[in-house]
């Protein structure tokens, strides 16, 4: 080959090479775009699912074309925060998982009667509503009961009313020292649960909350158990409910049960979940509510005055937000 066509072969070459690189870096550029737009919208609609582990939905990572996403919370411009006497708090959107405001949320603290939430999800796996359960003595504990007899016999259904509505120390431990496995492996069963469903700064000693060496939780985690527990039915039914009455199974005792969340029937929206109190823990509140359809879990922990309190985290979120869809084009 000459020299001048191997000079021309080198600039063709060059050429060549300069058009390829040129080629690939609009193709990178084109995908590293697509993707970083994707990403964008994807972060923005999952700023806390991984966090908090509620959503399984998002869990799959992979949208198809034209996905609408959860309607996205944002807060307004100028909204101020509240003022609270709560220790620990924590409000999450349960659509999109968008945390909506927190205050030490994974700070441990004593949960109260809120662990009654996963008491009753063991209940609710390990027994049948109609399983019939006898009171002994060691199940007529102190606080709050229900009024449960020695001896008397009584349904796990109206257990876990007296449970969740009454809030009943008695009727937890009844649940309890019942477990054909006995009663420290209930407590057992309750830690295996708080850990099976993301609770990660949670453990429990006993089944009514007690304030106990060990018996913690956070806000977080009280959410998290308050939004796995309102997927089922049984359990939503049972916390919205405002009072009932129920009986043992020979109806001759008679249990009047109110519900504790004074926020349920009040405040517009208010669906659940569970209220909690000791001189240690203070006031503690989980609470579902809902409106215009867009639902909020808040978890308010150590307050002087929770109800106040979680009245006014409901009517501030409700005036401070607002929620934009977004498509993943």
């Amino acid at each position: 080959m000459s020299q001048k066509n191997i000079q021309k072969s080198s600039v063709f070459g060059k050429i060549n090479f300069f058009l390829l690189s040129v080629l690939v870096f609009v193709l990178v550029a084109s995908s590293s775009y697509a993707l970083n737009k994707r990403s964008q919208l994807i972060k923005l609609n999952n700023q806390i699912v991984e966090r908090t582990n509620l959503f399984d939905s998002f869990k799959s990572g992979v949208l198809s074309s034209q996905t609408q996403l959860s309607p996205i919370p944002i807060l307004k411009e100028g909204s101020t925060f509240p003022d609270l006497s709560a220790n620990s708090v924590v409000i999450i959107d349960i659509e999109s998982g968008i945390t909506l405001y927190e205050k030490n949320s994974a700070e441990q603290v004593y949960p109260a009667s809120t662990t009654k939430i996963v008491t009753a999800l063991v209940a609710l796996n390990e027994y049948s509503p109609d399983d019939v359960l006898l009171v002994s003595a060691g199940s007529l504990v102190d606080g709050q009961k229900m009024g449960l007899v020695e001896g008397e016999e009584i349904t796990v259904e109206n257990l876990l009313q007296g449970l969740l509505i009454h809030s009943a120390n008695d009727a937890a431990y009844t649940l309890a020292e019942n477990f054909p496995l006995g009663y420290e492996n209930f407590i057992e069963m309750m830690n295996l649960k708080a850990t099976s469903i993301g609770l990660v700064d949670t453990n429990f000693t006993n089944p009514a909350g007690y304030d106990q060496p060990g018996h913690v939780s956070s806000a977080r985690d009280m959410a998290r158990a308050a939004a796995y527990a309102m997927k089922n039915d049984k359990f939503a039914e049972i916390v919205g409910t405002k009072s009932k009455e129920v009986t043992s199974v020979d109806g001759l005792v008679t249990h009047k049960l109110e519900n504790t969340n004074e926020l349920l029937g009040e405040v517009d929206g208010v669906i659940g979940t569970k209220t909690g109190w000791t001189e240690n823990a203070h006031e503690n509140l989980i609470t579902y509510a809902r409106r215009d359809g867009h639902t909020i879990v808040i978890a308010l922990l150590g307050s002087q005055d929770r109800f106040s309190e979680t009245k006014k985290l409901i009517e501030w979120v409700y005036q401070n937000y607002v929620w934009e869809e977004v498509f993943y084009p």
